[in-house]
Formats: structure tokens, C-alpha cells, sequence
């Protein structure tokens, strides 16, 4: 391969020099790495997550200190880092012991490039010291050029200890590289192909919709409901708030659904105070907080002597609230048990306390709110479906964030005024840290932006808040965090909206809402969605609490079936590669080469 043979000429110094003659790798072994690291670039995900699973991958097949996929943006700076095998002791992150000067020549060249020794190469100078501290001495580095088309958009590279480089097939692995940063990019172009095309496809809807709006006649305009807490001029907020202003004035049961942080509460009081019943109780209590027997009490109250500690007479949610309306928050989490108790008072009206036998009727006004697939949980016995039909009466589906952008800006402000208000502060947000905001992708909608404000307003040296002083920008995104698996060290920055994934696809187990939804198919992350990412999360670590750990004999008897090939012994054991990972470490079991 010309560009391997190229390559020699960029070892320490730039003088070419003639590494030892190295043991040929096995080829299955290279075969079955780009097979399996195939099968995560195929697979539907967000491109943060899936380079994180391939450098992950990439670590069982080659011999590697650290392991770090790095995409560009347009304007040829890190926006993606994946690595494998970084251990932080200090601020440090793995983009640091990459030098911009050789991604520059990576950029400028598309040559792989080689260096025996980092401590003794120009271009190291300034990350050789952070190198040697955290990998060891006598580090070498392997890379080569991430491409689409003709155009360099990322790097792939690894470290290892010198001794490694000279043992080893460092041509072989270099071919192995090469083939593999080839996949990556086609995996690249295709993500940043369909986030162009998603938001064109935004850009040409919000047109049309302005477009429609100004055609239409002026008596037709409606205005915007006065409704306090409520912030957003978004097409899906105003047509929500329409929605509620006209449901509002009957008496009809309201199934708020929507993605946890969308501000299912505040819509809920929208309800209450835009009815003929604002004037009286509004009443809320979130099922999931309570365990039953707890929250039958809280509901339907008790008699005195109802039970241990019941030393008076108390009232329930539902006597408090006769009159008006009650919110109850999380209506999917409650037990089969209960759902049956609930749907008498739905369609009677009438309940009992705990502990007593007369007969109290109320007229209240319900509102219901959940993020969870009920029509999921009815098929699969979960939840009762007379029960999902008396709440479900008027669905209303609340927006996530990501579909409503241009409220971003608004909300932002609207949160760092009460900063300053709460903490006599006289913080403003500039142009780039809307800019930034604007761009960032917010799994927990309204209530991450707020954390997000509020952290930054805290955490910031000026009065004027800049780009720069979002977590984001030093690679310390908490939605990465949290969305991207902690094995493999994947982090993003916010990035321009054409760009990766990173902002248009959602994280495992998040689906766009659609205001088209109908009640056949929710238009929000499902719970059980959510409790499935956890789960992979926990797996991502070890085996989760739902799995058993592997015996160390069971272990070592698949690595040895599998020739101590890390992915095949997964596949004979039926774990994954990093449960396997994972296991040998715990285990303290060294891998034989043979």
C-alpha cells in the first residue's frame, strides 16, 4: 500500500527508518475486527454512540495503550472524540494528547503517520509530557486519515508503549487502520447527508407554515393564550396552547403526554386556569413518588385508626380538589391493583377513605400526564385498557424542544433573568451562547436548558456569557455523558447544525414527536425505552442488574475455544464484547497471544 509505504518517512525526526521485520498478524483475527466493527457502523444509532463502540472494538483486535476516533467540523477543529483506554488523572482530556500540528498534517497530506517515540518527536512537545504521565514512557503512535470522498473529516489513532510497535505489524495494523477509517468515513458522510437533509426539510416546513400563516385572513388569527409559566411562539407550542384554551372550557378528562422536562405541569395548570373552575383547587400528586399503599392514603385519605400512625381524620386529594381540578402526574406507574380502585371513582365519582365505610362523592375535573407508551403497556397487561380509555379521553401531545428551536432563545433569557433576580446577579447571554444553545441537543428538553443556563451563569467569569463557557465547549456535556456509553469515553461538542448526528438524531431510545401522532402510536420516548438505554447502560459497565456475572472458569474456557479472540469468545459465550472486556479485567486475566 503506497500510503503505508509513505508513512516510514514520518517516523521521529522525519528520517526514514527501517523498523524490524514484525510478525505478521493473524488474518482472521483482522477479518472478523472489520466484520464485527461493520456490524456497529451499520446499526442505527447516533454517531457519537456508534464511534464510541468502534474504538471500543477496535481495542480487543489491536494491542493499544489508547484508542481515539476524532471527526472534524467544517471548520477543521475536534467536534467528536471517541476513545478507549483513557484514564483521567488530572483535567485532562484524550483531544489533548493528539497535537492540533498532527491533525494538521493528517488534513494536509491524508498520510498515515508513524512516531517511535513521542517523548522525541517536535510535533508532541506540548502533549508528550500529559503522554508519558498517563500512558507511559517510550510511547508510540499510529494514525491515519479519516476521508469522505476526497476530503479529510477525521483522524484514527492509537498509542501504545514502543516496545508494542517494534513486536508487532505495525504495516499490518496501519492496512487494519486504514480499512477501518474508510468505513468510518462512509458511516460520517451518511450521518452529516441526513442531518442536511432533516434540516432542510425543518427550514422548508417552518416557510411553509409562515408562508400559510400570512395567506390566511387577519379574523382568522387567533392570539396567544395568556397563560402564565407557559413560555414559546413555536408553531407546536401556540397550536398546544389553542388546543388547551379549547378544551379547557369543557370538563372532559386530559392526558398530557409528552417527554419527561417538556413542563407537563405547567400545561396541566394552563388547563385549570383557563376552565370555569380556576377560581377553586388545583391539586396535584405524582403517582410514582409514593408507593401504594402510601398513595391510597394520599388520594382517597383515611379514617382515624386506619392503620399504624393514622391518629386523625385526614382528607385526600380528591375532597381537596371537589371543585376543581387534579393533576395527577406519572398515571402509568401505578399497579394493576390500583388502577382498578382509580377507575371506580372515574366512572362513579365516588370513593371511600381508608379505614372507612361511607360512601363520598366528588366532582372534579382530571388531568392526566405520563411519558410512557400506555398503548405499549395495555399490550402488554401492564395497564388496564378500560382504565387507558377513561384517561385518554383528549390526548394532548407536548413538543420536545428539539421541535421547537426557535423558543430556545426566549426560554434562555426568561431563565438567566431569574438567576439574576434569585442571586442579585447582572449575567446576560451574548450572541455565540445563544448560537451555541441553539445548537445543542437537549435529551431532557426544558429542564436540561435550565440546568444548562443556570450551571453555566454560576460557573462563568464575566457578566457576559460567551460560548466558550458552556461545558460543551471543554468536552464535559452532560447530555454526552449521560447518552453516550462510559466504556468507550465518547463526548461531543455543540455542533453546527449540518454537521454529525449529534444534534439530529436523538439518543437510544428517544424518538422525534410528531404532532401527527395519533393514540396508536405516541409521539414521545417511551419509559420502557428509557429503562432499555439504562439497562444497556449498566451493560455497557459490566452485566447489569439483570444479568448474572460470568465464573471465571466459564470465561476462560470461551477465550480459550475462541483462540483468546475477544469477539468470537462473546459470541460462543453470548455476551457482548465489552462484557467480555469487562470480565477479563475484573478478573485480572491476562490475554494470551497465539
Amino acid at each position: 500500500m503506497d500510503d503505508v509505504a509513505a508513512s516510514r518517512s514520518t517516523l521521529t525526526g522525519g528520517a526514514a527508518v527501517k523498523p524490524p521485520r514484525p510478525r505478521t498478524p493473524s488474518a482472521d483475527t483482522a477479518l472478523l475486527g472489520i466484520y464485527e466493527i461493520s456490524k456497529i457502523l451499520t446499526a442505527p444509532s447516533r454517531l457519537e454512540q456508534t464511534l464510541g463502540s468502534v474504538i471500543a472494538a477496535l481495542s480487543s483486535f489491536l494491542d493499544m495503550r489508547l484508542g481515539m476516533i476524532t471527526i472534524l467540523d467544517q471548520h477543521g477543529n475536534p467536534e467528536i472524540v471517541a476513545s478507549s483506554g483513557w484514564v483521567s488523572r488530572d483535567d485532562g482530556k484524550p483531544i489533548d494528547t493528539l497535537p492540533p500540528k498532527v491533525i494538521d498534517r493528517l488534513v494536509a497530506t491524508a498520510m498515515p503517520v508513524i512516531v517511535e517515540d513521542v517523548s522525541r518527536d517536535a510535533m508532541f512537545a506540548p502533549a508528550a509530557e500529559l503522554i508519558t504521565r498517563t500512558i507511559g514512557k517510550k510511547v508510540s503512535f499510529l494514525a491515519v486519515a479519516i476521508k469522505s470522498d476526497s476530503r479529510v473529516v477525521g483522524t484514527l489513532s492509537i498509542n501504545r508503549t514502543s516496545e508494542e510497535l517494534i513486536s508487532c505489524a505495525f504495516e499490518a495494523d496501519l492496512r487494519l487502520l486504514t480499512m477501518i477509517a474508510n468505513l468510518i468515513g462512509q458511516t460520517v458522510k451518511l450521518h452529516r447527508m441526513f442531518s442536511a437533509d432533516r434540516q432542510r426539510l425543518l427550514n422548508e416546513c417552518s416557510t411553509l407554515e409562515k408562508a400559510l400563516d400570512s395567506c390566511l385572513p387577519k379574523e382568522t388569527h387567533r392570539e396567544r393564550p395568556d397563560v402564565a409559566g407557559i413560555i414559546g411562539e413555536s408553531p407546536s407550542i401556540m397550536e398546544v396552547l389553542d388546543t388547551i384554551a379549547v378544551v379547557a372550557k369543557s370538563n372532559s378528562t386530559v392526558l398530557l403526554r409528552g417527554e419527561s422536562g417538556t413542563g407537563k405541569e405547567l400545561f396541566a395548570r394552563a388547563v385549570h386556569d383557563l376552565s370555569r373552575r380556576s377560581a377553586k383547587p388545583f391539586v396535584k400528586l405524582n403517582c410514582a413518588a409514593l408507593p401504594e399503599s402510601v398513595l391510597e392514603s394520599e388520594l382517597f385519605g383515611h379514617e382515624r385508626g386506619a392503620f399504624t400512625g393514622a391518629v386523625a381524620q385526614r382528607a385526600g386529594r380528591f375532597e381537596l380538589a371537589n371543585g376543581g381540578t387534579l393533576l395527577l402526574d406519572e398515571i402509568g406507574e401505578i399497579s394493576p391493583a390500583f388502577q382498578a380502585k382509580l377507575l371506580r371513582v372515574l366512572q362513579e365519582g365516588e370513593f371511600e377513605r381508608v379505614g372507612g365505610s361511607k360512601t363520598l362523592k366528588v366532582n372534579v375535573r382530571f388531568v392526566f400526564a405520563t411519558n410512557k407508551n400506555l398503548e405499549e403497556a395495555v399490550e402488554k397487561g401492564e395497564f388496564r385498557a378500560d382504565l387507558y380509555y377513561r384517561i385518554s379521553v383528549v390526548p394532548v401531545f407536548l413538543p420536545p424542544l428539539r421541535e421547537r428551536p426557535g423558543d430556545v432563545s426566549l426560554l434562555a433569557h426568561n431563565f438567566i433573568e431569574n438567576y439574576n433576580r434569585e442571586n442579585d446577579q447582572k449575567r446576560e447571554l451574548s450572541e455565540s451562547a445563544i448560537a451555541t444553545l441553539q445548537r445543542c441537543y437537549f435529551p431532557g428538553n426544558v429542564r436540561e436548558l435550565e440546568n444548562c443556563v443556570r450551571r453555566t451563569a454560576t460557573l462563568a467569569r464575566d457578566e457576559t456569557i460567551v460560548d466558550h463557557d458552556f461545558a460543551c465547549a471543554s468536552g464535559k456535556c452532560l447530555s454526552a455523558l449521560l447518552w453516550t456509553s462510559s466504556a468507550s469515553g465518547a463526548y461531543y461538542h455543540a455542533r453546527p447544525e449540518t454537521a454529525g448526528m449529534g444534534v439530529a438524531v436523538p439518543p437510544p431510545g428517544i424518538a422525534p414527536a410528531s404532532r401527527g401522532a395519533t393514540e396508536s402510536g405516541p409521539a414521545f420516548p417511551t419509559e420502557s425505552a428509557s429503562r432499555r438505554d439504562m439497562a444497556g447502560a449498566e451493560e455497557a459497565d459490566g452485566f447489569g442488574s439483570s444479568r448474572k456475572m460470568i465464573d471465571r472458569e466459564r470465561l476462560i474456557e470461551g477465550m480459550e475455544k475462541a483462540a483468546w479472540v475477544q469477539a468470537k469468545a462473546a459470541r460462543l459465550l453470548g455476551l457482548s464484547l465489552r462484557q467480555v472486556n469487562y470480565a477479563l479485567k475484573k478478573y485480572n486475566i491476562e490475554i494470551k497471544r497465539i
